[in-house]
């Protein structure tokens, strides 16, 4: 373009070419990394197009699908978006997959040449202290200091970076863990009294797996910090060429990132608004309440409705299996509930939607499709929901693969919620949220005489429900957002007769 209008106007005056938009060069970030840095020949997060070709494979007829759209390596994609949205990502895999090598290219991708991105990783060790991790008080100031706000701390200058890594994490003490959560968690930290304020960033830490079996047992809170886990998959021979040319050019991907790759600060919290704003359609929004509100029920963990929860069992301590034998009434093949040892939290939930958000957007995309949310959820919720390895689901054998495979068994579980959305026709027959929706239209010049009737409406409706139904996770939400229904309207009918 800029050739075509060079000539006597223009002449004299170079068109500097437009730089690409931030989605752009997110994208071209990706398909460098993939195709010159990390060896991953892993597509699978899979999108079609249209009809997608399939094989059977090998006596256990697994599937190899041809995807007819563009797809992309989970291990290269996930850290990206986590990149983008300074979420915090877990690799996982055998020592050599090359974990350390990509949480080396986020932070050269910040901008960070590859010698102060090594300096600044943090390796974990059995001896690892307070002060290594965060930083030592000068020697002068302990001894000549009155009291200890006099006291300055030598900070560790990985705590100024914008991406943070640590690797080996499960090698950390557990008392050096609990400071390792507070940057985490709360982005700064503390020695002394003294606080270092820490920059939004994105977090990549490492471990050889996910359970925790390093050389310390990792805290359950800082373990819940972690938004995504991406397993480092194992190399395939035949792509041994690529590993030949690296030798003999004595080249390391990390130091051959090109330089209109690099994101600013401020480009990484402009991209990071964008996600945010990017839309997720009600229907959406309703496939997923749907699917979360399968998993925390326990009908015979609590004799209060709200106290029927697989939380209360948890911390009542009772043996799992003692609550898995009394709950008798349901099918336990057909229930998702009966699969998993808990439910999902607030943090999940949000995470979730972010990441689907940020998948939307690295696509090209103002608005969340159904597959967005289907090929994030199993990264996000890999250790957040815990299956249940003694359910019946696990005990059928075509579902005996989804015992070791986390990923394939979220995905499936979420499939099964859609199918079940779909056959309850909730897109068109959904009573409690028209009630919800009538209610958040606020209750500004609503009446005593439409008050008790939405109250009756709500009564009626809970008879209707719990008539002759065996309870499962969906219509236990339900009975419960009807309960606070009902009790709005109650408060603001007290309301109304004070006057």
């Amino acid at each position: 373009m800029a050739d075509l209008y060079r000539g006597p106007v223009g002449a004299g005056a170079e068109l500097e070419p437009d730089k690409p938009q931030l989605d752009e060069k997110l994208r071209q970030a990706y398909f460098w990394i993939v195709n010159k840095a990390i060896i991953s020949p892993h597509y699978d997060i899979e999108y079609n197009d249209g009809p997608a070709l399939s094989f059977n494979v090998g006596d256990s007829k697994r599937i190899l699908s041809l995807p007819s759209g563009q797809s992309y390596s989970s291990y290269v994609l996930l850290p990206l978006l986590t990149f983008a949205t300074r979420r915090k990502c877990l690799f996982i895999g055998g020592p050599g997959r090359g974990k350390t090598a990509s949480a080396i290219l986020m932070g050269v991708l910040a901008g960070a040449s590859v010698r102060e991105v090594r300096r600044a990783m943090q390796h974990g060790h059995p001896q690892m202290t307070i002060a290594d991790l965060l930083g030592n008080p000068l020697p002068a100031d302990l001894i000549n200091a009155r009291d200890m706000a006099e006291i300055r701390i030598a900070w560790r200058s990985w705590l100024s970076m914008r991406v943070k890594i640590v690797d080996e994490y499960n090698r950390i003490p557990t008392r050096t863990q609990s400071a390792l959560l507070t940057v985490m968690g709360d982005n700064y930290a503390e020695v002394l009294n003294q606080v270092f304020e820490c920059p939004e960033s994105a977090w990549f830490l490492t471990a050889n797996d996910e359970q925790g079996g390093g050389t310390y047992q990792v805290i359950e809170a800082l373990r819940d910090r972690i938004d995504v886990i991406v397993q480092a998959l194992a190399f395939n021979p035949r792509f041994l060429q690529e590993l030949l040319v690296r030798i003999e050019e004595d080249v390391r991907p990390e130091e051959l990132m090109p330089p209109e790759l690099v994101f600013t600060a401020d480009e990484v919290d402009e991209m990071g608004k964008t996600i945010r704003a990017v839309e997720v359609p009600e229907g959406l929004r309703r496939r997923l309440e749907f699917f979360a509100s399968q998993f925390e029920l326990a009908e015979m963990a609590g004799g209060q409705l709200e106290y029927m929860t697989k939380d209360t069992a948890r911390l009542s301590g009772i043996a799992w299996h003692e609550l898995a034998a009394a709950d008798n009434g349901r099918d336990r093949v057909k229930d998702l509930g009966c699969q998993t040892r808990n439910g999902l939290s607030v943090r999940n939930l949000m995470t979730l939607l972010l990441y689907a958000k940020a998948l939307a957007y690295f696509r090209g995309n103002t608005q969340v499709e159904l597959e967005d949310l289907r090929q994030v959820l199993p990264f996000v919720l890999h250790d957040k929901l815990q299956p249940d390895p003694d359910a019946p689901f696990f005990a059928l054998p075509e579902n005996a693969p989804y015992r070791t495979d986390r990923v394939s068994w979220l995905r499936r579980l979420f499939d099964l919620a859609n199918d079940e959305y779909l056959r309850l026709d909730l897109d068109r027959t959904d009573a409690v949220g028209e009630l919800a929706q009538q209610f958040a239209l606020g209750l500004e010049g609503v009446g005593e005489g439409d008050t008790r009737a939405r109250l009756v409406r709500i009564e009626k409706l809970i008879g209707q429900l719990v008539r002759g139904r065996k309870l499962y996770g969906h219509l236990y939400d339900d009975l419960l957002k009807l309960k606070y229904l009902h009790q709005r309207y109650t408060n603001y009918l007290a309301w109304l007769r004070a006057q």
